[in-house]
C-alpha cells in the first residue's frame, strides 16, 4: 500500500511536467549513433507533437551542438559526436553547483553542470560523455547511472498547509527535499528527520523524498547525536533480534571451559581505562618468573567465544564494524549485554581471554613470550587517574605491579622511539555536560605515565600476534592475516609540511630514509611543544601522513616503526580485532589460511566504517563546541589561523580549541586574495597577510547549531 501511494504522488509530479526532456532528444542519436537527423525528424521521434516541444527540440539540438555532443554534419542534419568519449567514474554532487565526474584510474576531473547530471547523487558510479575540452576544463554529460549511492539525508521539516520540505544542510544537495504530506511518517514542523529521495523527475528543481525516521525536535540534545550519527549512515538504534540473541548466551564459565584454559585467576591482574568506561576489553597481570625474570600477561575479552561466525550478532557487528564515541555517548558495536556485562573484564568475576605472555627482565627485554586461551579474575578496577597516583606517590593497591609495569613500559617507550617511531601526541578535546547534554566547561584529556604503561604493552601484544602470523617459517607461505599498516609519506605532502613551518623558523629534513625523516619530525614536534602553534604544527604533520588502514597485505607500520602490526587488545569495539581473534586460533591449531579475498573485502569495509565514525565524533565534538560558544557571543578570545580558504580564516581559540570562520566579506580593510601555496591571504593593497599559524583575536559574533559554524569578527 505504502509503495502505491509513493507510485501515485511520483506519477503525479511526471504528468504536471510539461514539454519535451533534453535526455529524450539525446537518445534520438545514442540509439542510432551514425546517422544523422533534421530537427523534424529529432522531434517525430521524441514525441513532440505541440509548437512549444517543438521548439525546444530545436532549443536542445543547438545546446547539444554547443556542448560538443552532436556534430552538424550538413545543413540541418545532425549526427552523435563520435570524438566525444564516454568513460566511468564517480560522480561528486556540491550544494554550489560545481558538480564534477572523477574517471576510474585517475585522470583529469570533469565538471558537470546540473542540466548535465541527470540528478545524479554524489557517490553515485555513472557513464559520462566527455564534452570537446574549453577553456575552463574538461566537461562531461551524465549518460548513466550504473549504480546509485547516497538517497538518505537528514535536516529539518518545513511543514506547511499544503507544502513540506526537508531542509538540509548537506554539503552535496543544493535543493531542499519536497516531501508529500502522505509521506511525512507524523513528522511536524521543525522536527529533525530521515528522509529518502525516491525520485527526482527530470525537469523539477527538487527531488521527491519520504520520511524513512522522525529523529526529534530539532534542537534537543538527543535529536542531534542521532541526526550526526544518520548524516554519516551510522545506526542510532541496535536491532532487537541482535539484543535477543545476546540475552540467551550464559554469563556464567563453565568448569569445562576453564580446564581447556591456562588459569591466571590466582595472578594480580587488574584494568586500568577512563573513568567513564564500562566495556573493559584488556587487563594486565604481573608476578615473579624467577631467574630475575617478569610474566606479564596481556589479557584480552574473548568475545570470539561468545560471537559465532555468521551469526546474527556477527552479521551485526560486521556491518558496524567499530564502536563509535559521541561526546555523551557510546553506539556500540556489540549488544550492550556483551561489551559491558559479559566480555567486559569486571573486577572480582571471572572472564574468559585470549592472552599474550611475556618472559621479560629488568631491561624489559623479552626472552619468551606465547600465545593463549586463558581466564582470569581482575582484582581491581583502575581509572588512569588512580593508577597515575600509584605511579606519582609510589603507594595504593598492587603497588609493586604498577610500578614495575610502569618501568617496563617506559623502556619499551624508549626503544620505541629509538627505533624510529613518531611521537605523536594529539590535544584532546572533552566536555563537562549536564544531564540535559548541555556543555558545561571544556578541558583537554593529557595523556600521563599510566596512559603510556597501557599504550606499551598493548602495542607490544598487537606486534607480538602479528609477528606470529606474519613471519612463519622458512619452509611455510605466508597465511591469510588482517595487519594494521600505515604506509609511508608521500613525498609532495611532506615538502609542502616543510614549507610551511619555515615561517614559525622551523626545519624539517625531508631527504634521506624512513628512520631520518621520522628523527627530524620527532624534533620538530619536541621544539614546538608548548608553544601556541604546537597543536597546528601536530595536525599538519598528521595530515601530511598517510592513513592508517586494515589490509591483508602487510607494508608495515610507519608511524610505529613496526615491520609487523595488528589490531588484537580491542575486539569489544572494532570488527578487524574479531577477525584477528578468529585467524590466530585457527593458526594455533595447526588450520590451513583461508582465502583471502573475504578478508580482503572485510579489512576495506572496516577502514571505511573506521572513517564514518571519526567523521561522527568530529561532528558531535563540533556541535558541543558551538553549542558551549553560544552563550559567549561579543565575548573576545586570542587564537591561532587554522586554516585559510578564499571565503576565510579559519580561528583556533587558544583557551578551549573552539574554530570558527572569520568570513573574507569582514575583512573590510583591503581586497584580499587567496594565495593556496603559501597558505594566506594578501590584501592587494596594503599587502597585509593572514598566513596559517599567525596569532589573531577575535570577537564571537554567531553561533549556528544547525550548521555546526562559529562566525567571528577580528577583534
Amino acid at each position: 500500500m505504502k509503495q502505491k501511494r509513493i507510485g501515485k504522488t511520483v506519477q503525479k509530479a511526471k504528468l504536471q511536467e510539461k514539454g519535451i526532456r533534453r535526455q529524450a532528444v539525446l537518445h534520438v542519436f545514442q540509439t542510432t549513433p551514425g546517422a544523422a537527423y533534421n530537427w523534424r525528424q529529432v522531434a517525430r521521434r521524441a514525441g513532440a507533437q505541440t509548437q512549444m516541444q517543438k521548439a525546444q527540440v530545436c532549443e536542445f539540438l543547438s545546446a547539444l551542438r554547443a556542448d560538443g555532443i552532436v556534430a552538424e554534419v550538413s545543413a540541418g542534419r545532425f549526427r552523435l559526436n563520435s570524438r566525444a568519449a564516454v568513460v566511468e567514474g564517480v560522480f561528486q554532487r556540491r550544494s554550489n553547483g560545481r558538480n564534477a565526474f572523477i574517471p576510474d584510474g585517475g585522470g583529469e576531473q570533469a565538471s558537470v553542470s546540473e542540466r548535465n547530471s541527470r540528478h545524479a547523487m554524489n557517490g553515485d558510479r555513472v557513464r559520462v560523455r566527455l564534452f570537446a575540452r574549453r577553456r575552463g576544463g574538461a566537461e562531461a554529460e551524465v549518460v548513466e547511472i550504473t549504480e546509485s549511492r547516497k538517497s538518505l539525508f537528514v535536516g529539518r521539516l518545513q511543514v506547511h498547509r499544503d507544502t513540506a520540505f526537508l531542509v538540509t544542510e548537506d554539503r552535496t544537495l543544493a535543493s531542499d527535499i519536497f516531501i508529500p504530506h502522505n509521506m511525512l511518517k507524523g513528522g511536524r514542523d521543525n522536527d529533525k528527520a530521515l528522509v529518502r529521495i525516491v525520485e527526482w523527475p527530470e525537469n523539477a528543481k527538487n527531488p521527491i523524498g519520504c520520511v524513512v525516521d522522525i529523529l526529534g525536535v530539532a534542537g534537543e540534545n538527543n535529536t542531534e547525536m542521532h541526526a550526526i550519527l544518520a548524516e554519516f549512515g551510522l545506526p542510532y538504534a541496535y536491532p532487537a533480534n541482535a539484543e535477543n540473541a545476546a540475552a540467551r548466551i550464559a554469563e556464567t564459565v563453565g568448569d569445562d571451559e576453564v580446564a581447556r584454559r591456562e588459569d591466571f585467576r590466582a595472578a594480580p591482574t587488574f584494568t586500568i581505562d577512563p573513568d567513564d568506561a564500562k566495556d573493559f576489553d584488556d587487563a594486565l597481570s604481573l608476578r615473579p618468573a624467577g631467574g630475575g625474570l617478569w610474566e606479564a600477561g596481556v589479557h584480552i575479552a574473548d568475545v570470539t567465544h561468545y560471537v559465532r561466525p555468521g551469526t546474527v550478532i556477527d552479521r551485526e557487528a560486521l556491518q558496524r564494524a567499530t564502536s563509535v564515541y559521541l561526546v555523551d555517548r557510546t553506539i556500540p558495536m556489540l549488544p550492550d549485554r556483551l561489551c559491558n556485562r559479559i566480555c567486559s573484564l569486571r573486577p572480582d568475576e571471572d572472564k574468559l581471554c585470549f592472552s599474550v605472555v611475556f618472559l621479560l627482565d629488568d631491561t624489559a627485554r623479552i626472552h619468551a613470550s606465547r600465545i593463549c586461551r586463558t581466564v582470569i579474575r581482575s582484582r581491581r578496577r583502575f581509572t588512569y587517574d588512580e593508577a597515575q597516583r600509584v605511579i606519582e606517590t609510589g603507594s595504593g593497591d598492587f603497588r609493586d605491579e604498577v610500578l614495575t609495569l610502569n618501568r617496563l613500559a617506559q623502556q619499551l617507550r624508549r626503544v620505541r622511539f629509538e627505533s624510529g617511531a613518531i611521537d605523536f601526541d594529539r590535544c584532546e578535546v572533552k566536555f563537562d555536560i549536564d544531564e540535559r547534554g548541555k556543555p558545561l566547561a571544556v578541558h583537554f584529556k593529557e595523556s600521563k605515565e599510566a596512559n603510556f604503561l597501557v599504550e606499551e604493552f598493548m602495542l607490544l601484544a598487537n606486534r607480538t600476534v602479528a609477528e606470529y602470523a606474519g613471519r612463519p617459517p622458512k619452509d611455510r607461505a605466508k597465511k591469510t592475516f588482517v595487519y594494521r599498516i600505515h604506509e609511508t609519506p608521500d613525498p609532495g605532502r611532506i615538502e609542502n609540511f616543510a614549507t610551511f613551518i619555515r615561517n614559525f623558523g622551523y626545519k624539517l629534513k625531508t631527504g634521506g630514509s624512513n628512520a631520518e625523516l621520522t628523527k627530524s619530525i620527532n624534533t620538530l614536534l619536541d621544539a614546538s611543544r608548548g608553544r601556541p602553534e604546537a597543536n597546528l604544527i601536530e595536525t599538519l604533520a598528521l595530515r601530511s601522513m598517510q592513513k592508517a588502514r586494515y589490509a591483508v597485505d602487510n607494508v608495515g607500520h610507519y608511524g610505529l616503526a613496526f615491520s609487523h602490526y595488528t589490531h588484537f587488545t580491542s575486539p569489544i569495539r572494532r570488527y578487524p580485532d574479531m577477525m584477528v581473534h578468529r585467524l590466530l586460533q585457527r593458526y594455533l591449531d595447526g588450520g590451513r589460511s583461508p582465502a583471502r579475498d573475504y578478508y580482503d573485502d572485510c579489512c576495506r569495509h572496516c577502514s571505511d566504517m573506521e572513517q564514518l565514525a571519526a567523521g561522527a565524533e568530529r561532528a558531535s565534538v563540533k556541535y558541543k563546541q558551538v553549542e558551549f560558544m553560544s552563550g559567549r557571543i561579543g565575548q573576545q578570545y586570542d587564537g591561532v589561523i587554522s586554516g585559510v580558504a578564499e571565503w576565510g580564516l579559519y580561528v583556533e581559540l587558544n583557551e578551549n580549541k573552539c574554530e570558527g570562520l572569520i568570513p573574507v566579506r569582514h575583512l573590510d580593510d583591503d581586497f584580499y586574495e587567496y594565495d593556496e601555496k603559501n597558505y594566506c591571504l594578501r590584501g592587494s593593497r596594503h599587502r597585509r597577510i593572514y598566513r596559517l599559524g599567525d596569532p589573531v583575536t577575535i570577537t564571537v559574533a554567531g553561533a549556528n547549531l544547525e550548521r555546526r559554524q562559529l562566525d567571528f569578527l577580528p577583534a
